[in-house]
């Protein structure tokens, strides 16, 4: 068994070596005096770096390495093999960029109080009352994986603050009812982008509405909801397998295991020693309740204060305005403060002991922060090399004559476009003016489901890719293995993606909501209850 599992791995890096020796063949177009563009630039070439760290990262289940490698790929078809200018465009124009981004260092100060905040949390008892006093009223799995579905779907404010409140209140309520943190990491990373992207007041309707120019943006987003079928039927199969007790894929295993006691299923466990075990009777459950209230009103106070609420927007336009990033990281400083001062007055939690949590808050985060950092430098790879321009260029040129099966197609394009980018605003930026030149003022119904159908995919692409951040902020939230996480979600999140594929095809042809969701929750339950089927049989 080990032999095969290294013959996978030396595989592996054998395929990214000779795409290396490949792109080192590759040659460097550039005029002088002239700003300089890769010869690649805008070409198919934009998607291998990665496609390359996804493969990797699923063949191997190392993370850290493969994104390197993706990231390493796209530096030398950048700079045309040039030693100085692959190391140069990797560092200056790659990781160095985007820890300098003011957006990205917000998200993660946002990570860090977070992870200080749910350590302030276990070591005042919180976390240790709320699940013993869950255990007491939720008796059994199935009821523990609805109410994380519930909550998940009730903080709908933003996808980073979803993942991370979500699994740091249920988690020792899923532990105890011996939930896979794989399975956690998918009920948590099912109920983020998927509901963030269907509600209307969260900061995924403030990213899609600046999108959109010379319409109502806001009206679009709330006309899109209804075609929006992947999130949509992804609430429908969480409930479904939960109702119906199944699973398949890599989870099956994992769930059996979680059953047996073992919650992990693979050696690799980065996040099981942050969990303190907490003096019993020390906490009580306002020490968990009351911080994560403060943190999800404290974060919409902040988002809306960035949006310009308190100068005279409206609570709307406050949000379509705001800036989610600063506004998290106001919102969950306060909660912060106030947090060591409640503890304070309680008595569960010295001031000292509230500081000596946040190194231990910053070390559980260091995985999530780091993946983060390579998969957004990995993203600022392929936007060197043009991968906006080439999938604007391939869709351009076909939208026109694919007129009743173009929701599907832009659905399946932008799926792809966020599974190898990792980014789902990314491919809203890229898409939506495409989709809204192609309709405006033509067919205002289809332009609202291509409108919709580039939502739906891009938050697929990014619920299936190893690189996105919501992704990774689901293992860090349910602490779990990031590539069990991926490899478990997959083919659910596949499953969802055809019927919702087949659904938009219908859509395209009746172009009416009233039929073709139906019609697709009707599919997503009977091939649910066929897979069912099939895995008692086997």
């Amino acid at each position: 068994m080990k032999r095969v599992k290294l013959k996978t791995k030396w595989w592996g890096s054998l395929f990214a070596v000779l795409l290396l020796l490949v792109s080192l063949a590759l040659p460097v177009v550039a005029a002088d005096g002239e700003e300089y563009v890769p010869a690649m630039f805008g070409s198919f070439w934009a998607v291998i770096p990665p496609l390359v760290a996804i493969i990797l990262a699923l063949i191997t289940k190392e993370v850290y390495s493969s994104l390197f490698i993706g990231i390493l790929i796209g530096g030398v078809f950048y700079s045309g093999a040039s030693f100085e200018g692959t190391i140069n465009h990797i560092f200056e124009g790659g990781i160095v960029s985007v820890l300098s981004d003011s957006y990205n260092v917000g998200i993660i100060v946002f990570l860090v109080v977070l992870g200080i905040m749910v350590a302030m949390m276990n070591k005042a008892g919180g976390s240790a009352a709320f699940g013993d006093w869950a255990s007491k009223h939720i008796k059994s799995r199935v009821g523990v994986q609805l109410a994380t579905v519930a909550l998940g779907v009730l903080i709908f404010i933003d996808d980073y603050f979803n993942c991370l409140t979500v699994g740091s209140v249920m988690r020792p309520v899923t532990d105890k009812q011996n939930v896979s943190r794989a399975k956690l990491a998918y009920l948590i990373d099912a109920t983020a982008a998927p509901v963030c992207i269907i509600a209307p007041i969260s900061s995924w309707a403030a990213a899609v509405t600046g999108f959109v120019d010379g319409e109502d943006g806001f009206s679009l987003f709330i006309q899109a909801i209804p075609y929006n079928f992947y999130a949509l039927l992804t609430i429908v199969m969480l409930i479904t397998i939960t109702l119906l007790k199944f699973d398949y894929g890599p989870m099956k295993l994992h769930e059996k295991n979680a059953m047996n006691g073992d919650l992990y299923t693979t050696p690799d466990r980065p996040y099981q020693t942050t969990d303190e075990v907490m003096p019993a009777g020390k906490g009580k459950v306002i020490d968990l309740v009351f911080p994560i209230l403060l943190l999800i009103v404290a974060c919409t106070i902040g988002m809306i204060y960035t949006g310009g609420f308190f100068s005279g927007a409206n609570f709307v336009e406050a949000f379509s305005q705001s800036d989610a990033s600063i506004g998290l990281v106001y919102g969950s400083f306060c909660a912060f403060v106030i947090t060591i001062i409640f503890y304070a007055a309680r008595r569960v939690l010295s001031f000292r002991e509230s500081m000596n949590c946040v190194p231990d808050g910053f070390k559980a985060m260091v995985p999530a922060i780091l993946i983060l950092t390579l998969a957004w430098t990995l993203k600022a790879m392929t936007d060197s090399l043009g991968l906006k321009e080439f999938v604007e260029g391939a869709m351009a040129g076909t939208a026109a004559e694919l007129m009743y099966f173009l929701p599907a197609v832009i659905f399946l394009v932008a799926c792809l476009l966020a599974f190898a980018s990792g980014t789902s605003w990314g491919t809203f930026g890229i898409l939506i003016p495409i989709v809204l030149s192609v309709f405006e003022g033509v067919d205002h119904n289809m332009m609202v489901m291509g409108m919709a159908a580039c939502m739906a995919g891009a938050v697929c692409g990014d619920h299936c890719s190893p690189i996105s951040d919501t992704t990774i902020m689901a293992s860090a939230g349910a602490q779990c293995n990031h590539v069990n996480h991926v490899s478990t979600q997959m083919p659910y999140a596949i499953t969802v993606a055809a019927v919702s594929f087949i659904t938009y095809i219908v859509a395209g042809f009746v172009k009416t909501p009233v039929i073709a969701l139906p019609i697709g929750i009707v599919l997503m339950i009977g091939t649910l209850l066929v897979i069912r089927k099939k895995t008692k049989s086997e």
